[in-house]
């Protein structure tokens, strides 16, 4: 098997960061197990998603709730580095609200596409086909497969919803897309 020294590093980098996530969830009490991630069911509110600790935890999803989905125009720029931390071009998993009930969600697989402020901008991807040869769906764009899927399934990516992410949020490296899928992903939503 061949490695990218990059992915590996940014692997590594990641592994780090969650496990100090962990142990530091774990000294509030407000922690899962390390290595753990919800089942794809966990409808709660994360406990653990929160901002850099502010005066009376302002910004924070346990004390303020979700921010709202981004509305404005996203400059979508790929940018993955091996630093450890999550950058656009990348996907991700973390806890998604749900559209209807923001305090419900599940954890799910993002891509980063650009940032505002303190919150990561993302898409969900889903692996439900929905551009097949039977119909269309201006909403989502195919990406391939790629190791952010166990079960090698083609994946798409929703682009009629922009989701506020912190950080904190994120609980495991998916992978690094490819700059071409994550340009024809941009011209979308730039389109859109």
């Amino acid at each position: 098997m061949k490695f990218n020294t990059a992915s590996v590093l940014r692997f590594l980098g990641r592994a780090l960061s969650s496990a100090l996530r962990s142990a530091a969830s774990k000294q509030r009490g407000t922690g899962r197990p390390a290595g753990r991630r919800p089942a794809a069911t966990d409808r709660r509110r994360p406990s653990a998603p929160t901002a850099p600790e502010t005066a009376a935890g302002a910004g924070s999803w346990e004390f303020g709730g979700y921010p709202g989905d981004f509305r404005g125009t996203v400059d979508a720029a790929y940018s993955p580095r091996a630093d450890g931390r999550p950058d656009p071009g990348e996907i991700v998993w973390a806890w998604v609200p749900y559209e209807e009930d923001h305090a419900q969600g599940k954890d799910r697989p993002v891509l980063l596409v650009g940032q505002e402020g303190q919150y990561l901008l993302a898409l969900m991807l889903t692996s439900k086909d929905r551009n097949n040869g039977q119909s269309r769906d201006r909403d989502y764009v195919d990406i391939g497969t790629g190791s952010w899927d166990r079960q090698g399934r083609p994946s798409e990516v929703k682009l009629d919803r922009i989701i506020r992410l912190q950080e904190a949020g994120i609980r495991r490296e998916g992978a690094v897309l490819g700059q071409q899928a994550f340009a024809r992903v941009a011209e979308r939503l730039a389109a859109s």
